[in-house]
């Protein structure tokens, strides 16, 4: 695929960051790149979000961003998340897109959120990828196998054509394992009955989250107190949030988003 090294260079400015996500429910998946989308946002961004459904996501977005573009098939959706923002500050930052994103022309946008199903995964790649004006970068979230082929190098197993032309327009990174959000909703519903406080008091689920937590400072270049307690800060955060005596069972979808 010939091109002139000018255009070539514009086209690597752009951001795909592949995010692997399971085939779990679209609201709960959602998620998992709520952090980093939020994170990759401006004042004067405007978003494109694809597959909104009842707009759990994109209340947050649109807190963030300037405007927030929403392409949703399913009228029923569409309907519920207008509901949602009607009356509130935010239904007008809100222009919804009512159709299948694969016949619609894409408005300007800065940044993208989508979580795809797999069977238009490889058609949307490319259709965001040739995408005109330039956009900064996205968050997207993919079946596994699909995300595995998008950062797979020379030489992996799952290296192939899509590999290639994406990683030639692209920087393709990958952000977070679906097991990451599993392993925490997973420790919640292991005695669903008893608040979240007696839920995380396991000693073993306290040595792992301790683990996880040295990493996390170890990559972010946070300095860890020298008399840190895990089980101190567990208590600490669920105070903090309201959940220590919140129960699993009777959470909803955006309890566990917070």
């Amino acid at each position: 695929m010939p091109q002139s090294k000018e255009i070539s260079e514009d086209l690597r400015k752009r951001v795909v960051d592949a995010h692997q996500a399971g085939k779990g429910y679209k609201t709960i998946s959602k998620d998992f790149g709520l952090r980093q989308s939020l994170a990759a946002l401006r004042p004067t961004d405007v978003v494109l979000e694809v597959g909104p459904g009842t707009g759990n996501m994109t209340v947050k977005l649109l807190e963030k961003a300037k405007k927030v573009v929403a392409c949703e098939l399913d009228t029923r959706l569409v309907a519920e998340l207008q509901k949602r923002v009607q009356c509130t500050p935010l239904q007008t930052k809100l222009q919804i897109m009512v159709g299948d994103v694969l016949k619609t022309d894409l408005p300007f946008f800065d940044v993208c959120v989508a979580n795809l199903p797999y069977q238009i995964s490889s058609p949307f790649i490319f259709k965001l990828l040739l995408h005109r004006p330039f956009f900064r970068c996205a968050v997207l979230m993919f079946q596994r196998e699909f995300a595995l082929r998008l950062v797979a190098k020379p030489g992996d197993k799952l290296y192939c054509r899509l590999s290639i032309n994406t990683q030639l327009l692209a920087r393709v990174d990958h952000l977070m394992k679906a097991s990451e959000w599993d392993g925490l909703v997973r420790i919640a519903f292991i005695r669903k009955n008893k608040t979240l406080c007696a839920a995380f008091k396991s000693r073993a689920i306290e040595q792992l989250l301790e683990k996880n937590y040295r990493i996390h400072c170890s990559v972010h270049n946070i300095e860890i107190p020298q008399d840190l307690r895990i089980e101190t800060k567990i208590e600490q955060i669920l105070q903090e949030t309201g959940f220590s005596e919140k129960r699993a069972r009777s959470m909803d979808i955006d309890d566990f988003m917070k």
